[in-house]
């Protein structure tokens, strides 16, 4: 640890000593024609005034000689000015070091000539030789202030001649301007020093002041707890390269990384282990960065990624592929695995978009279509994504525009106990036939509904026909009603819910409030707590898509449920895939042990209803039953079916609300 401390005190110490030495050249440069002016005119004084009484070698040849010297010296400094900031530090120090020697030799030939000088002319120019050194010393100590080194060689080499001379002369005046010089010069040297302190302070404060300025900089672009740039460095990069690669045939790609089920972590294991899930998708996303390829993250469990000389779809998803492998990894936090995946959305620059807004929206187009459709996987912004979007922004509209208590309907859907044949509860099934595009499937109006906040307007003028339904129905039916996940994380909606249902005189227990497993994972203390409301209420709950989801096994227990409704995904092959009925299986024991009932749905032949009641299932629905229709049947009378007539086709299309 010392050995660590006196490295990094050694190259802090030597940062400050180049700024500091780098403050110097600067100041000097600006100060050292001036240095060589005050030579060039007490040289050119004394000349004039030994013109006559001198040789000419001394009063024209010598001082010429450091007349052109002088005026050489102040042509080359004035060039230079400013150029020291290409400088490195060693070539700086070399200059200030060249510049205090020939100051230094500047300095002895000037001392030299003038006292070469002294024997010739009357005592007015002995005083004046004296005058015009003593008045050079003073300037050029002024003038040589930031280098202190050089200030203390030329005091040494004029003043301490210069003294020892004009007291040796026993002339009481000359001796008196020496003394004088002698002491002048102390004190101006003390001046010198006390402002080379300040200033080297001066520079070390402002080389302070500058690294936290950096520091700070650095912090202000940097995610402290991942390590990565954050959104604001993502999003300059992005303008950079957009600004850069404009008209050129150069070309990138922009990325949205999402990470699948990091809410439930949060719910299940407290947010210190959420955030140090975060901190290692940070390393691990560290490991993957190279020059073409940087990370970012952008908030929450969202990461960016910017891609450079890259424009392959088939590289895009190569890459896409081995993040998706490199976070799909477990993460040993909390003294348990925990498994997530990534999902992510990829737009290229220029195919997708041009400007950095667009191209950072339509990556996020993409990773939704991929946590839709290829959750763990990575899908490219395309023109089917665009045509998508471009729909999903027209039955937004129509939404906003539409009578919707005129054009939405509901069909009800009967849900089937195979043991006696008869009808337990029936789903009630959102339709809505626009008077511009015809039907709409809820595959596609309830997302938008949902994104747009249209939802819950809708959700509570479908629950307000459901319950008009059951108000005209016999008492014993029962229905089931989705709520989606804005609903269930809306404190509000859920007691809207509660009043209508208080004020239609229908009885609680006759609705049955289906939610998904994703619904649940968004927030799940919010879903907890709107449930409990619901089933304290006297509302029969549940769970819709099973197996689909995140929560599953981790959560269900936690939930005040009434029902499980097994995913149709798994029953499509539930007759000749053992997995798949082994899974099933699982789910039926696991509703016994809980004491849920377990509905299947999704059930379009006689082999899969024969198999699913081997594995223990009783209550099912799906097309071999009977497809949703507009009105209540009536549950009293026997159901029976024939499997030719369940020969239905795909339930694709029959997305549940």
């Amino acid at each position: 640890m010392r050995l660590f401390d006196a490295g990094a005190t050694r190259r802090r110490r030597a940062a400050e000593s180049s700024e500091l030495t780098g403050a110097q050249f600067d100041a000097f440069s600006r100060q050292v024609p001036l240095l060589y002016f005050i030579l060039l005119i007490n040289t050119g004084a004394v000349a004039y005034t030994h013109l006559d009484d001198s040789p000419r070698w001394l009063s024209v040849y010598v001082p010429g000689v450091l007349g052109s010297i002088g005026l050489t010296r102040i042509l080359v400094w004035l060039r230079r000015r400013g150029r020291h900031r290409h400088l490195t530090d060693g070539e700086i120090r070399q200059r200030l070091s060249a510049a205090s020697w020939i100051t230094a030799i500047f300095g002895i030939s000037f001392t030299t000539w003038a006292f070469a000088l002294y024997p010739y002319g009357d005592a007015d120019a002995h005083v004046q030789i004296a005058f015009s050194t003593a008045i050079t010393v003073i300037g050029c100590i002024f003038c040589l202030m930031h280098l202190r080194r050089a200030a203390l060689l030329l005091t040494v080499i004029m003043v301490v001649p210069f003294t020892i001379f004009f007291v040796r002369t026993q002339n009481s005046i000359l001796m008196t301007i020496a003394l004088n010089m002698v002491f002048v010069t102390i004190a101006i040297i003390v001046m010198m020093l006390v402002h080379y302190r300040d200033f080297a302070n001066l520079i070390e404060s402002r080389k302070t002041l500058q690294d936290l300025s950096d520091a700070n900089l650095r912090l202000a672009k940097l995610d402290t707890l991942t390590g990565l740039t954050n959104r604001r460095s993502f999003l300059e990069q992005l303008e950079g390269l957009c600004r850069e690669m404009a008209g050129g045939c150069r070309t990138f790609a922009v990325g949205v990384i999402d990470l699948d089920g990091f809410k439930q972590v949060n719910d299940l294991h407290g947010h210190q282990t959420g955030d140090q899930v975060l901190e290692e998708v940070g390393k691990r996303l560290m490991r993957l960065q190279s020059a073409e390829c940087t990370f970012a993250r952008l908030g929450g469990d969202e990461f960016g990624l910017l891609v450079r000389n890259e424009n392959q779809i088939e590289s895009l998803l190569t890459l896409g592929g081995k993040i998706s492998r490199v976070l799909k990894e477990p993460y040993r936090c909390a003294g348990a695995n925990i498994r997530l995946s990534a999902s992510l959305g990829i737009a290229q620059f220029p195919v997708a978009a041009t400007t950095p807004h667009q191209l950072f929206e339509r990556a996020d187009h993409a990773l939704y279509q991929a946590k839709e459709h290829r959750r763990g996987g990575t899908t490219i912004f395309s023109g089917e994504i665009e045509s998508a979007i471009r729909r999903a922004s027209m039955i937004e509209q129509l939404l906003r525009e539409a009578d919707l208590d005129r054009e939405m309907t509901l069909h009800y859907q009967p849900i089937i106990d195979v043991t006696n044949r008869r009808v337990v509860s029936f789903e009630a099934l959102a339709r809505w036939r626009s008077s511009i595009l015809g039907d709409v499937p809820p595959s596609e109006f309830i997302p938008v509904a949902e994104r747009s906040d249209l939802v819950h307007a809708i959700t509570l003028m479908l629950l307000g026909k459901v319950l008009g339904a059951l108000q005209m129905a016999e008492p014993c039916v029962r229905v089931s009603f989705n709520l989606s996940a804005r609903d269930l994380n809306s404190p509000d909606t859920i007691l809207a819910i509660i009043d209508m249902i208080r004020r239609s005189a229908v009885s609680p227990a006759r609705l049955t409030i289906e939610i998904t497993e994703t619904a649940v994972i968004r927030d799940f203390n919010q879903a907890r707590h709107a449930l409990s409301e619901l089933k304290q209420f006297g509302v029969h709950l549940s769970l819709d898509d099973f197996g689909t989801g995140f929560s599953s096994l981790h959560c269900i227990h936690r939930l005040p449920l009434d029902k499980v409704k097994i995913d149709r995904s798994f029953v499509r092959e539930i007759d000749f895939d053992a997995g798949a009925q082994n899974i099933v299986r699982s789910i039926v024991s696991m509703c016994r042990s809980l004491r849920l009932t377990c509905v299947v749905e999704g059930v379009e032949t006689e082999a899969q209803s024969t198999v699913l009641r081997k594995l223990g299932c009783n209550v099912m629905q799906g097309y071999l039953f009977g497809r949703p229709a507009p009105v209540l049947n009536d549950p009293i009378n026997a159901w029976s079916w024939r499997g030719d007539e369940a020969n239905s086709g795909d339930m694709a299309g029959e997305l549940h609300r």
